[in-house]
């Protein structure tokens, strides 16, 4: 990728955001990487420094507008446009639909997204006056085929690949393409927690016979992100191992 584009990462603390981060950085662009954890922005701004790249923390909660703002503003003070917006931030708060306490519901679909909106939003400004950018929307397989426990999660993954498809009819006469990547079962912090027989349980259902991993969707979202993308937008791109065709 060119050296002179910036990219944003959501969600850059720890398993896929980092792993794109680290990616970007090594391509050449510049990272301004956000998280709510300070410590691990830093650690992963040291790491990307110390290969010779170029990157940024701002520690932030992307569910607040104003946070959001001064995300998007540190950026252009720092490097004077944003090119790429990778909405990767994401929490889970498990449970039984009959179990759900209103804090589970809002907490998820307020980072999963909301996030997601405002900083589309704030990316759409700035990338519709410079008339190019990429958005890259890491949704999930379970947003299109749902799963048990999961219905906070699974409807705020299934909304992020509704605002991909509106915001991408918006964007694109403005050389802004939007489109999401829908990882399977990738091994990350996340999914580590799970028992060995939900594990296996899963195993069973992926044709290519493995778990994905960080750099598989990683893969996806460069490409996603690049220029040779630029004919493709409003598209949802499945990383999953053939769990769901």
């Amino acid at each position: 990728m060119s050296k002179d584009k910036v990219a944003i990462v959501t969600g850059a603390s720890r398993g896929i955001g980092r792993a794109i981060a680290v990616a970007m950085a090594a391509s050449g662009v510049k990272v301004v990487v956000t998280a709510r954890s300070a410590d691990a922005l830093q650690s992963l701004v040291l790491e990307i420094q110390a290969a010779g790249g170029q990157a940024l923390s701002v520690p932030s909660d992307i569910a607040s507008s104003a946070d959001v703002e001064r995300l998007f503003e540190t950026a252009l003070e720092n490097f004077g446009r944003v090119d790429i917006l990778v909405n990767n931030a994401g929490i889970t708060r498990d449970t039984l639909l009959v179990r759900m306490k209103d804090e589970d519901w809002d907490a998820v679909l307020d980072t999963n997204l909301k996030g997601p909106f405002l900083c589309t939003r704030a990316a759409a400004r700035i990338m519709g006056k410079q008339r190019s950018g990429r958005i890259v929307n890491i949704s999930s397989v379970v947003g299109e085929m749902g799963n048990a426990g999961q219905a906070n999660y699974c409807a705020s993954k299934a909304g992020l690949i509704g605002l991909t498809k509106s915001v991408a009819r918006e964007l694109a006469k403005r050389n802004v393409t939007v489109n999401a990547v829908t990882p399977g079962f990738i091994v990350t912090d996340m999914t580590e927690v799970l028992s060995d027989k939900i594990k296996e349980n899963l195993l069973g259902q992926i044709p290519v016979g493995r778990f994905g991993e960080a750099e598989d969707i990683v893969a996806a979202v460069m490409f996603l992100a690049s220029d040779q993308a630029g004919y493709i937008t409003g598209q949802v791109l499945g990383v999953n191992g053939g769990m769901y065709m």
